[in-house]
């Protein structure tokens, strides 16, 4: 257990970080992005304390992607350095994907906000992928 939890959430920690930087990131370049992420019809405020769950989600994950990792290590083929986690990380993302779709076709958020979430949970994947490979060899 120790040997999936530990490295878990190392890599939802990743995970928080990257996701806040490629956050920002985008909410520089699309300044529109921050009126919608403020739009309290559609998103909660940080004011609410269910939003602190926002916070847990990627250590949720982290979990689950390094018990996935344990897994499912063997059967990902990869050359040098970080390949197979960064594989790893984009098989995972390309799971979220129908779940980006329904998010933008249920709820009203624009196509920019889905498309840079998606973005966001491809390099946050990938990240974790890599830091997975790592700790768990």
């Amino acid at each position: 257990m120790k040997k999936i939890f530990l490295p878990g959430l190392v890599a939802g920690l990743a995970m928080l970080v990257v996701g806040f930087i490629v956050s920002q990131l985008f909410q520089l370049i699309f300044p529109y992005l921050r009126s919608e992420y403020a739009n309290g019809a559609i998103m909660r405020q940080w004011s609410d304390p269910t939003m602190l769950l926002s916070l847990i989600v990627p250590f949720i994950i982290g979990v689950i992607l390094a018990w996935l990792w344990s897994a499912l290590k063997e059967l990902i083929k990869g050359g040098r350095g970080h390949e197979r986690g960064m594989r790893f990380g984009i098989y995972f993302w390309i799971i979220t994907l129908p779940g980006m779709i329904m998010s933008y076709s249920i709820f009203s958020v624009s196509l920019l906000m889905t498309v840079t979430l998606s973005i966001s949970m491809l390099a946050q994947s990938i990240c974790a992928g890599m830091i997975l490979e790592r700790l768990m060899k």
